[in-house]
């Protein structure tokens, strides 16, 4: 009701399970633009009196493009929604909830990734190739650091810095 936010995000991880088999994917925009997660927050007394800031993400039922891998997904805000979600003091809880929907067909991209990925001891962009990325990474004899990767043609802005 009163403390909606965004959380922004490049994509997330889902898990489909088949049988006794759960197997992780990368849930991303198409063209891997940035993209907002309904959020709540609250701030909380933990019982020596600290305070704690905690936030959520708001789910829903998965789109047509992410229910063959999990059932529910995060609540995508579109660009032009940001304002009305975070409008606490004109836009009230109900009004707020509309929202709150599958992504529209399209949006979004997924693909395999492999089971790396559900370890804490592991990190680094190799856990987020696709799962034949990484198969013929390992056909070739290369260990995945030196890797061919593909190329991302980007054009430089010159209004940013560079930190390289």
């Amino acid at each position: 009701m009163r403390r909606r936010c965004l959380i922004p995000s490049d994509g997330f991880y889902e898990w489909r399970q088949t049988g006794n088999t759960r197997r992780p994917y990368v849930v991303r925009p198409v063209g891997s633009g940035p993209i907002a997660f309904a959020g709540l927050w609250e701030t909380w007394m933990g019982p020596n009196g600290e305070e704690m800031e905690t936030a959520a993400i708001v789910t829903t039922q998965a789109g047509r493009d992410i229910a063959p891998i999990h059932p529910r997904m995060p609540v995508i805000v579109p660009p032009d929604a940001f304002d009305f979600w975070l409008d606490c003091a004109n836009v009230d809880a109900l009004s707020a909830a509309g929202v709150i929907a599958p992504a529209p067909a399209g949006l979004l991209e997924a693909y395999e990734i492999s089971g790396a990925v559900n370890r804490t001891a592991n990190e680094g962009p190799q856990l987020i190739e696709p799962v034949a990325a990484q198969v013929l990474t390992k056909q070739a004899g290369l260990p995945a650091a030196v890797a061919p990767k593909k190329s991302k043609k980007t054009s430089k802005d010159e209004r940013q810095s560079s930190l390289f």
